[in-house]
């Protein structure tokens, strides 16, 4: 992997798109190029069938199992080119004919005019469905089931075929979306995954990025994502404006150049707060964090009996005051240029104390404030309206940057865990706007926003699923406030190298196994836009 010194490229971002956006507005926007809604489709099709021959070139046959709407249509279109390349082609229709319509209608019937009414599937029962699907031996199996209008939850009918399709030995490609994912949310309904939403190799989407490919649950079910715009991407995002971006590295904060005669006191002093008794390793994970993404220098707050074990082996680490009197009357406090607040605090009477402290000195000062972990439980729990009220924290910018998991974000939203997972977009912008402040949820695609837009990271995988990776991205996002000068770019920023930092290490030595320190040497090397 590749990071310049200049983190920043470009500063144009990819917008991305809910499902009702892309439906309300496509029409309009081909037919302004003169595209009819047929035409869109055969372009759809034949797209989808490019892209399976470039993932899998050695294609020799395929099962498309087509659904009664404009996805199956893509589908026929997709058949007929496939048929035409001289694959062996098969399609299972999961309706009856007589229910086509429109367009998908045309497509089939162009696609029996073809010659290959021979090769179709009629049976809409659905065991004869599943067994047309288990008896094909082919190598790709094309998902043309359900589009972008798919909402809710599957039928019984339809789970077994998605479950079908997803036990079958096949390579699985989806046109537009995996049927059963939601494209607005990127949520699935339902327990038992494998027999809710197709489990895709491929997914190649039209037009637009839809916004619930990339994060959440989408993870899951998406596979390899890729946009065929059918020419219309760059005049579509034009005139349809959306506040939903997709974060690649090319869109991310420059970080200043630092001339010969830097100084230490010129990024500042980042204070770190955490490490209640029995929990060193979090605030130690924070701070070095830190240190390694440019921080001058980073002073400690943690509980007398954490001091030696977390300052053992990094001397660079400065040791602050354990109590929030003490703390408040200290020099690092004073000199603080920004503060991190969580990692490993607790729950007990002096995160409490801690917490007061680091909210009132936040409303009163410019600093800015990165709250995680215990504080965020603490913070779900804390009165904020007399705050508001009594101090205008609404008035302030966001200085609060808030770094939840799913379940401290329900705890935030006093909702619970599954509200969340449903709509992760409607979730971050609430925190943010609840208390004014930049919020990123965490999880596959995390997803950043300062109430109004939201910034979707593309970088990362699962093998950061192991603890103290949240504690390393704190301290990340505190070295970047201090050199960055606005908050949500650094914090964007910070979501990306973090990502980025375990997809090197996981590209040379997998993902199990994968810890926490272990990013260490690849932040700095991205920060300092070395080549691994």
């Amino acid at each position: 992997m590749k990071l310049t010194r200049s983190l920043s490229q470009s500063h144009t971002l990819t917008a991305v798109y809910t499902a009702q956006q892309v439906l309300e507005n496509e029409a309009q926007v081909a037919q302004g190029q003169g595209i009819d809604l047929y035409d869109l489709m055969k372009s759809a099709g034949r797209a989808s069938f490019k892209a399976l021959l470039m993932q899998w070139p050695n294609a020799k046959s395929i099962l498309i199992v087509a659904g009664k709407g404009n996805n199956g249509g893509d589908g026929f279109v997709m058949a007929l080119s496939a048929y035409q390349a001289g694959l062996q082609v098969n399609v299972q229709l999961t309706c009856a004919v007589e229910q086509l319509k429109s367009d998908a209608l045309l497509a089939y019937q162009t696609m029996i005019s073809a010659g290959m009414a021979s090769l179709v599937f009629h049976d809409n029962v659905t065991t004869d469905i599943t067994k047309n699907i288990n008896d094909f031996n082919g190598c790709i199996i094309v998902d043309a089931l359900f589009g972008l209008g798919f909402k809710g939850t599957l039928t019984a009918d339809m789970r077994k075929v998605v479950l079908t399709i997803n036990q079958h030995n096949a390579a699985v490609i989806s046109i537009d979306v995996p049927s059963g994912l939601c494209a607005t949310t990127g949520f699935v309904s339902g327990n038992a995954l494998e027999e809710q939403a197709i489990i895709a190799h491929l997914t190649v989407t039209f037009i637009v990025y839809k916004q619930g490919l990339l994060t959440g649950q989408a993870a899951n079910f998406v596979g390899k994502l890729q946009l065929a715009s059918l020419g219309l991407n760059e005049i579509f995002t034009k005139q349809i404006i959306s506040s939903t971006y997709y974060q690649r590295h090319a869109n991310l904060e420059e970080l200043p150049k630092r001339l010969a005669c830097y100084h230490k006191g010129d990024s500042g002093l980042l204070l770190t707060i955490g490490a209640g008794i029995g929990m060193p390793g979090a605030i130690r994970l924070a701070s070095e964090a830190a240190l390694r993404c440019g921080a001058g220098l980073v002073a400690v707050c943690c509980a007398q009996e954490n001091k030696i074990i977390v300052c053992n082996g990094r001397p660079e680490l400065m040791l602050a005051p354990c109590i929030a009197d003490d703390l408040a009357n200290s020099s690092v406090f004073i000199k603080a240029k920004a503060f991190v607040l969580g990692p490993g605090l607790g729950l007990d009477k002096r995160a409490k104390a801690l917490l007061h402290l680091m909210i009132h000195t936040s409303i009163s000062t410019d600093k800015a404030l990165i709250i995680d972990a215990d504080a965020l439980t603490l913070l779900s729990h804390y009165s904020m309206s007399d705050l508001i009220k009594s101090e205008s924290l609404a008035k302030k910018s966001k200085k609060w940057i808030l770094t939840p998991h799913p379940k401290e974000a329900a705890s935030l939203l006093g909702c619970d865990v599954e509200k969340i997972k449903e709509d992760r977009f409607t979730a971050v912008r609430a925190i943010a706007n609840k208390y004014n402040a930049i919020c990123l949820l965490k999880g596959p695609g995390t997803l950043i926003s300062d109430g109004r837009q939201v910034m979707i990271n593309c970088s990362g995988n699962a093998g950061m699923a192991s603890g103290g990776m949240g504690d390393v991205l704190t301290g990340i996002i505190g070295a970047l406030v201090m050199q960055v000068p606005d908050n949500f770019n650094a914090t964007c920023t910070a979501v990306y190298i973090h990502g980025a930092a375990a997809d090197i290490m996981v590209s040379r030595h997998g993902q199990l196994g994968l810890l926490a320190s272990d990013l260490f040497l690849p932040l700095q090397h991205i920060i300092n836009g070395k080549v691994l």
